[in-house]
């Protein structure tokens, strides 16, 4: 995995923390948490504050999502907002914490800069034994606290003030005053400066979850979809009147659910032929059965080196079968034409489809395409990294350099144009 961390494929973009007074301010929060302090210096932290330096230090992954269900987070600077996360059980950490930090952006930059904001994303559950518990999840609350417990004391200043207001003989209390100044020195203004969230509560809304071998749950107005494997505890017996539970591998069932929620582009030549989506789907393959052939050397972008390996390898992709059916599908989207999707079975609309741009869930659908094309190692790594570090691993080293090579020059060139281009995103 070097060769990743190198290039920033892994544990990329992250915030460097090296300031003695966040590194203390960091220690602070994990007191808070009732962890040890770090003795790292210098350490990266992704938007929840996860460090994979401190990971590393701990022996334990999991150091600020313990059970994998009331995920903790350290927010030292508002510019946590803009860095990925790293980590996490469920795919929407990331969506939760982004409207966190934009609903609460004037209070977060104010509290940062004298103090550190930890705390949970709390869950209604402690711990998922079954489906059921996943379901039941329909909120979030961010639970908040600072070291110096600032926004308890904006809190307790804010109902001093009001008491002044509001009780006729309050300021004859000498006492509660002097309190009021030693809380005004502290908090300042906080007429100005506020010091307390203004909103904590979000929807838990369609999710990807880690739990019980992964899991999709997708939540629509009159219905919930489960897709995932059968023997995850609580399969079709967690409200089976409310809940529909779908087999991951059974590709028809998938793809119709996709189909008839709105929630998949189907191949239709419009958005194929302007795309070059069967040309990259055609170059990912091949570069996959190369390795597989050629381990020993690293594949080429060039066509006409593709166009001569396919040549050599005839026998080699007709028994396969996939490029020889892109090469009839790009043939039938020709001139803007479609496929009838009863022409074709479910691996092959999957294939050809990509989910429906400005869909609220077009990443999730996206990534969970990626699962049913496992050889497009550029979709699995946009949108689903686990799968693309598992898929890694199993790699020959010139493939794998091969992988970097084109992730680093193609995508990471113009992430957005890149996904823009190809999936409308």
């Amino acid at each position: 995995m070097k060769r990743l961390e190198e290039n920033e494929l892994i544990n990329g973009g992250l915030l460097r923390v090296a300031e003695p007074h966040l590194v203390s301010r960091y220690n602070e929060a994990l007191k808070g948490f009732g962890l040890p302090e770090t003795k790292q210096t210098s350490f990266q932290i992704d938007m929840v504050g996860y460090s994979p330096e401190i990971a590393e230090e701990f022996g334990d992954t999991l150091y600020l999502d313990p059970k994998s269900i009331n995920r903790r987070f350290i927010i030292i600077s508002p510019e946590q907002v803009h860095l990925p996360v790293i980590q996490t059980a469920f795919s929407n950490t990331g969506l939760l914490m982004h409207q966190f930090f934009e609903k609460n952006a004037k209070v977060i930059k104010v509290l940062t800069i004298k103090d550190v904001l930890y705390g949970e994303i709390e869950d209604s559950i402690l711990e998922a034994e079954n489906i059921e518990d996943l379901l039941s999840i329909e909120q979030v609350e961010f639970k908040v606290f600072t070291a110096n417990d600032l926004t308890s004391q904006a809190t307790e200043l804010r109902t001093l003030v009001d008491r002044l207001k509001k009780e006729p003989d309050f300021w004859r209390n000498d006492d509660m005053l002097n309190r009021m100044v030693e809380l005004a020195k502290i908090c300042g203004d906080i007429r100005t400066n506020r010091l307390v969230p203004d909103e904590v509560i979000f929807r838990h809304n369609t999710f990807w979850t880690r739990h019980f071998g992964g899991l999709y749950i997708f939540i629509d107005s009159n219905q919930t979809t489960v897709i995932g494997d059968p023997s995850a505890p609580g399969f079709k017996r967690s409200r089976p009147w409310q809940v529909s539970y779908l087999d991951a591998r059974d590709e028809e069932m998938v793809y119709r659910f996709l189909l008839e929620t709105g929630r998949v582009d189907v191949p239709r030549g419009s958005w194929i032929e302007r795309t070059d989506f069967i040309e990259h789907r055609a170059e990912m393959l091949v570069s996959r059965i190369s390795a597989k052939i050629m381990p020993d050397e690293k594949p080429k972008k060039d066509r006409r080196w593709i166009k001569s390996f396919v040549n050599r390898n005839t026998d080699v992709f007709e028994d396969e079968g996939t490029l020889p059916f892109l090469n009839w599908a790009k043939r039938e989207l020709s001139n803007w034409s479609r496929i009838e999707l009863d022409e074709i079975d479910a691996r092959g609309r999957f294939l050809l489809s990509r989910a429906k741009p400005g869909h609220e869930d077009q990443w999730l659908v996206n990534r969970l395409i990626a699962d049913y094309v496992p050889f497009d190692f550029m979709s699995r790594f946009i949108f689903n990294k686990p799968a693309f570090y598992r898929d890694y691993q199993t790699w020959p080293d010139k493939y794998r350099e091969y992988v970097v090579k084109r992730i680093t020059e193609d995508y990471f060139k113009n992430k957005a144009a890149y996904r823009r281009r190809l999936f409308d995103f």
